[in-house]
């Protein structure tokens, strides 16, 4: 069964989000049988590179709150964060374009270490002092730490268009769902699950769709045995008479 999670790094309830999901498929008793697939969603599309600017402002500006708002948001979010025993910065983080590290996840997403990356980017936008925009050399950085290779980082990063198409076809996709907002979980191409959820309306959602996930079910015409096929063993060959 696969569970596909819409996200983007600057959103913070993606990353409380994450860790609830996680405890839900911790304790599912089929977790072995799950496959989980990151996809892009990007909170502020088309934002250049070089246009950064500190969280709180952002958030008054985008959101019409005011300053006093936008830091008892932030509160709370580190207040949630806690709860899930991740740490979060709620003061002196900054805001910027996660194109490049949709593009890496995809990258990292071929060489299998898809989780383990957009983990990382995770905890450095949101626990960590260093800023994760606007500096190639901090992504790579970060994705060597994943168990990417530097130079093949690099030079995606070099090249805009490196799975640029990727990124772009997943927000297609988050759009034809019907995804407005992240995260977005969506199980066995079935259910959909929106928000930050608790782990145990994650738990529910699982149990709901592998209890609906029914292998394969064989046509077979009556009277009709089993077809001439190719399988590990090698082909059937008709005996001739």
């Amino acid at each position: 069964m696969r569970v596909e999670i819409w996200s983007d790094i600057a959103c913070p309830w993606c990353y409380v989000g994450k860790a609830r999901f996680e405890k839900a498929l911790h304790a599912f008793p089929h977790r072995d049988g799950v496959e989980v697939v990151h996809r892009s969603f990007e909170l502020d599309p088309g934002r250049a590179k070089g246009d950064i600017q500190p969280v709180i402002p952002m958030l008054t500006k985008k959101y019409g709150m005011s300053e006093a708002q936008a830091r008892a948001g932030e509160e709370n979010l580190g207040a949630q964060a806690a709860a899930e025993g991740l740490a979060y910065r709620t003061q002196g983080r900054d805001h910027g374009s996660t194109f490049d590290m949709h593009r890496l996840l995809h990258l990292a997403k071929e060489k299998g270490r898809q989780d383990e990356l957009i983990q990382t980017l995770y905890r450095a936008n949101f626990a960590e002092e260093r800023s994760v925009f606007g500096d190639d050399e901090r992504l790579v950085e970060l994705a060597v730490s994943a168990g990417l290779d530097a130079e093949e980082t690099r030079k995606v990063l070099a090249d805009p268009s490196a799975y640029a198409d990727e990124v772009r076809a997943d927000e297609r996709e988050a759009a034809e769902l019907g995804a407005n907002g992240v995260p977005f979980f969506v199980l066995d191409r079935k259910y959909g699950v929106s928000g930050a959820q608790p782990a145990e309306v994650f738990s529910q959602a699982l149990e709901q769709a592998w209890a609906s996930h029914s292998p394969l079910e064989l046509l077979q015409p009556a009277g009709q045995g089993d077809a001439e096929a190719c399988g590990p063993d090698g082909c059937a060959v008709p005996h001739q008479h």
